[in-house]
């Protein structure tokens, strides 16, 4: 039977509804134009990129990091790299643990940490904390910064990628964690201080709970949260 003008509209209107939902999600898949990969802009740059491997506080990759690339936006990627040229004479360099966080990935933590049984890697990130608590004390964030594009977790190596001695490893939940803790010893000290005043001569705050936590000020997308791939 023949479709009346009407149904056949209405079945037009659909199709051309569902191509624009794809049409939409492509553009979501792809890397926005004001990012880049911080790798080709940041002089030696080491992308160690935990979440795209199973060595973080989950214990497996997480959804969303398809590469271990730094993406940044293109004023963070040249502000870091500022930091870099300044480092360089000293024999140390950039080594990034994460970068932009795809808000896909965020959701991914939310549901780790709602699953109490699961505490593969609790020995090593969070032996001393309840995960029933990690949202309340702050260690997890239902909205991350990182998702702006402007953040990055980070800490300092020599040129065959040995780290300095910060006083606790990258995404250890605890309060020897927090950049002005005084548990640690003068050369771990100097080394986070030497940190915090290198990324603010060129426009990075720290996150006084997180050493390695740093963000770009002022930030180019303040209210926006990408959920593209990290590929």
């Amino acid at each position: 039977m023949l479709k009346s003008p009407l149904a056949r509209s209405v079945a037009l209107l659909a199709a051309f509804g569902a191509q624009t939902a794809i049409a939409q999600e492509a553009i979501v898949q792809e890397r926005p134009a004001a990012f880049v990969d911080a790798a080709t802009v940041v002089p030696g740059l080491i992308a160690e990129m935990r979440y795209a491997t199973a060595h973080n506080f989950t214990g497996r990759p997480i959804d969303g990091y398809e590469a271990r690339h730094c993406l940044l936006t293109k004023e963070a990627a040249s502000a870091l790299a500022a930091v870099a040229r300044d480092l360089a004479p000293q024999g140390l360099f950039i080594k990034a643990f994460d970068c932009y966080r795809p808000t896909r990935a965020v959701e991914n933590f939310i549901r780790w940490a709602r699953d109490f049984n699961d505490q593969v890697a609790r020995a090593e990130f969070y032996p001393n904390v309840d995960k029933r608590t990690l949202f309340r004390d702050g260690y997890i964030a239902s909205n991350s910064g990182h998702s702006r594009g402007s953040t990055i977790d980070m800490t300092l190596a020599r040129a065959d990628g040995t780290e300095l001695d910060m006083g606790t490893h990258f995404d250890f939940f605890s309060p020897r964690s927090w950049t002005a803790d005084a548990s640690i010893n003068p050369e771990q000290h100097a080394n986070r201080m030497l940190l915090v005043a290198a990324m603010r001569r060129h426009g990075f705050r720290n996150y006084d709970k997180e050493w390695w936590h740093f963000t770009l000020m002022p930030e180019p997308f303040p209210d926006t949260y990408f959920n593209f791939p990290v590929r």
